[in-house]
């Protein structure tokens, strides 16, 4: 089984990139935006607003989104910019309901190889 190792989207122009370029699709936690990168690996950036919540809930929210897109990496498709922004309703959620806001969202934009619930 080959495995896709990811890497972090760090630079503000990047992100821009994504959501200039990039296709973006919603739903009550998530929003998600994917751009080709051209490259063989993945990068995930991850953005939550201060009007989410404080900084130790931002950071949950941020360590929950980062674990869901680990454990199910292997799914997804390879050579893709991907942003992750969590809506006001994250800051509540449970880990399973992020891992079914990522999944569902990753659906749409048909970037995974098999989807399985």
């Amino acid at each position: 089984m080959s495995y896709i190792f990811s890497e972090s989207l760090k630079k503000n122009i990047d992100f821009q990139h994504v959501y200039r370029n990039g296709k973006s699709y919603a739903n009550k936690y998530l929003v998600m935006y994917v751009l080709e990168n051209n490259t063989e690996k993945n990068r995930l950036g991850i953005s939550v607003s201060k009007k989410v919540g404080n900084s130790v809930v931002r950071h949950k929210i941020t360590r929950l989104i980062r674990e869901s897109y680990r454990l199910h990496e292997n799914i997804f498709n390879s050579g893709l910019d991907i942003v992750v922004i969590a809506r006001n309703n994250a800051s509540s959620a449970s880990y399973w309901k992020i891992e079914s806001a990522l999944l569902h969202l990753a659906k749409l934009h048909q970037i995974i190889k098999i989807y399985f619930y």
